[in-house]
């Protein structure tokens, strides 16, 4: 890190507002992570150069971690982008920038077409579960040899190794879904 540059500032602000969100006076923070006051005051000014083993000691002592404490702030950290896929209708929103619990994804989805006929082709099967509640419209679940329709409001929970697809019944229709690994690549790909 650079005295001057944008990530270092960011860490100051952090440890700044962290102090003072906690409560914590200079001379707190400072005993809990074994620097001086001083020091700590110059590490949060600008006027002294934080290092790697002062910055782990005050993740520490401020309640977090080393990632957070140092990670970037960018657009892309706070703006979702859209990714449509016009073969299938489907337009997705990745809600979670990484993985989940156990390698769980949550987006939103915007569904224009119906689901593919059950002779199709097109149903798909892969390890895990899916589900989603959906937000508004209608989707039509095709799940092995059962059609069912879930309307806004309502919530679907289902095996993954069933043959299944999903769509839009009536115009389009807005879901929010949980998916695992395989149910990312099948259904948000």
């Amino acid at each position: 890190m650079t005295q001057g540059g944008e990530l270092d500032a960011l860490v100051r602000q952090r440890i700044r507002s962290l102090r003072t969100s906690r409560g914590l006076s200079l001379d707190e923070l400072a005993a809990r992570c074994y620097l001086s006051t001083s020091t700590l005051s110059r590490i949060e000014t600008g006027h002294r150069r934080i290092s790697l083993d002062q910055l782990a000691p005050l993740a520490r002592a401020l309640g977090t971690t080393l990632d957070q404490l140092v990670e970037s702030a960018t657009d892309e950290d706070v703006v979702i982008r859209p990714v449509r896929d016009e073969t299938r209708g489907a337009t997705s929103w990745l809600l979670s920038k990484d993985s989940g619990p156990h390698g769980m994804t949550v987006a939103k989805m915007r569904l224009t077409r119906p689901a593919p006929a059950r002779d199709s082709g097109r149903l798909a099967v892969h390890p895990g579960k899916d589900w989603f509640t959906v937000l508004s419209g209608t989707v039509e679940l095709v799940l092995g040899e059962r059609t069912i329709l879930i309307e806004s409001g309502q919530a679907a929970q289902f095996s993954t190794m069933t043959p299944h697809a999903f769509g839009a019944r009536g115009g389009p229709a807005e879901i929010l879904t949980i998916l695992d690994h395989d149910g990312q690549r099948t259904h948000l790909s």
